[in-house]
């Protein structure tokens, strides 16, 4: 055995060997005991398994990814330690305070894919962050485990994408990246339905539950050194200048008006016409001193390239074209893609079977396909339109003001999914009137009512 190696091991039984001492000394634990020791030693497996494995390649591919992973770890890590502290003590009157760590965290990875929305990863941070919700299932009773696959299958539309074009670039690294975090979280659901079916399982015959501020492993992260502590409120030296008289002053509350003076009736232009022509400003009478208005600065052009259509490897680009009405791609495969982004008022025409087609932040425009396998996605478009000839199984709306689609009889079953979209219509042909269409519309408004098990949503009788 390699010297490193060694190190290693003896690293893990040091590890070990703590941990059994925090527990309550080396002697042998109660039957109690032993069951949440195995509880906790099979959620290791998970972090030393899938989760291991998902930061790994999350600092492979660096950047955002690998930022974003830092508080994914640190966030499974902080639920262990709640799980040490719930094999321990007995459940408390009130979860928040001591689930705050972990929400925390929680959050700090859906505000870290938020502000990086123009992101090239954001589909990448998406699907971590759409999931990472499973982690508050230990806050949810009698059925965690479907709760934490619900919280999984909501990444799971941002994992298919990722999937979709690292296949595409043959990104083994990707590929992996994104099966290692759904493997994370499907035994994550699987070792709640063994352990913890109907909830988090607590030690009845433990002690209270200690409050976070108390410490325990459970508690908040320890505070920063000394050095990097902000001076306190007080100490600092007291705002200067205008807006500290403006403050001031709002502090005095009522005795702010004490020193304002009574308007009289003679003051008063609507009771005193001859006031009236004295409150204009001749020319030229402007102080000098008196700042002059700032011009609001005309908003950023916005960068128009050059139209571009061509393929690259498997994928067709059909970019920022402007009142085409003749783009036309028929050297077509099924293991091709068709990319359609930023045109205005262009018609793309696609002859043959191909895998998938997207249409992104486009305006006025109108795509004419055949056979797709995959399925028609609109993301962030107004007043598109597209017409299937042939056959597509799926017909993805999302982030989009105005959509018509023309579905074939052999489309007239396909599934629409629309997320955040707005004026929605639907023809599909009349039965027996050949070459003539039935126009519907999609609902926008909902209704969702609890019928004692979960809710119920259906569209409202004006949207339907």
């Amino acid at each position: 055995m390699s010297a490193e190696r060694l190190d290693a091991v003896c690293a893990r039984l040091e590890a070990a060997v703590t941990r059994l001492e925090s527990c309550g000394g080396g002697g042998a634990a109660a039957g109690g005991d032993e069951a949440a020791s195995a509880s906790v030693e099979a959620y290791d497996e998970i972090l030393n398994g899938p989760l291991a494995k998902f930061l790994e390649l999350s600092k492979k591919l660096g950047g955002e990814i690998a930022e974003q992973s830092v508080f994914v770890g640190n966030g499974f890590r902080g639920l262990r330690d709640f799980l040490v502290l719930a094999s321990k003590h007995k459940k408390p009157a009130d979860l928040t305070a001591h689930v705050k760590p972990v929400s925390t965290i929680v959050s700090e990875v859906i505000t870290y894919r938020e502000k990086r929305r123009p992101s090239k990863f954001f589909n990448h941070l998406s699907a971590v962050s759409e999931a990472i919700g499973a982690l508050g299932w230990v806050t949810v009773s009698p059925k965690p485990g479907p709760y934490c696959k619900e919280c999984h299958d909501q990444g799971q539309f941002y994992a298919n994408r990722v999937i979709k074009e690292a296949k595409e670039k043959d990104d083994k690294t990707t590929q992996e990246w994104v099966r290692s975090y759904g493997t994370t979280l499907t035994d994550l659901v699987a070792y709640i339905k063994k352990h913890h079916t109907t909830g988090l399982v607590w030690n009845a015959q433990g002690s209270p539950m200690p409050s976070p501020s108390a410490g325990g492993a459970g508690g908040p992260p320890p505070p920063p050194p000394a050095g990097d502590v902000p001076p306190p409120a007080a100490s600092r030296a007291a705002p200067t200048g205008p807006p500290a008289g403006l403050f001031a002053a709002l502090n005095k509350g009522d005795g702010v008006t004490q020193g304002l003076k009574k308007v009289t009736k003679d003051m008063q232009t609507h009771k005193n016409p001859e006031l009236r022509g004295s409150s204009l400003v001749k020319a030229g009478a402007t102080s000098s001193s008196s700042p002059k208005p700032v011009k609001a600065g005309a908003p950023a052009a916005v960068t128009k390239k050059p139209p571009r259509l061509e393929r690259r490897a498997n994928k067709w680009e059909v970019e920022w074209q402007d009142g085409n009405k003749e783009i036309v791609i028929d050297d077509t495969a099924t293991k091709q893609t068709v990319y359609i982004y930023k045109c205005t008022g262009s018609t793309i025409q696609v002859k043959g079977k191909v895998n998938n087609i997207t249409l992104d932040s486009c305006k006025k425009c109108a795509v004419v396909f055949e056979d797709v396998i995959a399925g028609l996605d609109v993301i962030n478009c107004q007043s598109v339109q597209a017409q299937v000839t042939g056959y597509t199984p799926l017909v993805n709306v999302d982030k989009t003001d105005g959509f018509h689609v023309y579905l074939s009889e052999k489309s007239k079953y396909s599934h629409i999914v629309s997320a955040k979209s707005s004026e929605m219509n639907v023809s599909v042909p009349k039965p027996g009137a050949d070459g003539e269409f039935l126009e519907c519309a999609l609902p926008e408004q909902y209704r969702s009512v609890w019928n004692d098990k979960h809710f119920v949503t259906e569209p409202t009788e004006v949207a339907a």
